[in-house]
């Protein structure tokens, strides 16, 4: 049975950082393209961060503040958020996708609330 488990989301004050983690299992996940997207009320979900085999990229409004890593020893992946925004207010997913197979796997979500 495939899982993705999201954690690590909550409120927390402009300019703060948070740091989510997806563990996976029920899949081999090293060899799956990992991701974590967002959505935000009214707004269509949107790719914050990918990190493949050899390589990462950003969407651009969270270059040079957040940083996609995964540990394939632990099947989890890490976002950490740092001088966080108001608009970096949504729900977090976690994806996991795999080229060849084109299975594509998502967790529930994590809230990230940016608010004094």
């Amino acid at each position: 049975q495939v899982q993705l488990v999201e954690s690590g989301g909550g409120l927390v004050q402009p300019g703060g950082t948070l740091r989510l983690s997806c563990t996976a299992s029920g899949f081999t996940f090293s060899r799956y393209y990992m991701s974590w997207y967002r959505q935000a009320p009214g707004k269509e979900r949107e790719l914050v961060a990918r990190i493949t085999t050899s390589s990462t990229n950003y969407a651009d409004s969270v270059k040079g503040r957040f940083l996609i890593s995964r540990d394939n020893t632990k099947n989890t992946v890490y976002l950490q958020m740092n001088s966080l925004k108001p608009e970096d207010t949504a729900v977090y997913h976690c994806n996991a996708f795999n080229v060849i197979t084109q299975y594509d796997y998502w967790g529930q979500g994590t809230q990230v609330t940016v608010s004094s």
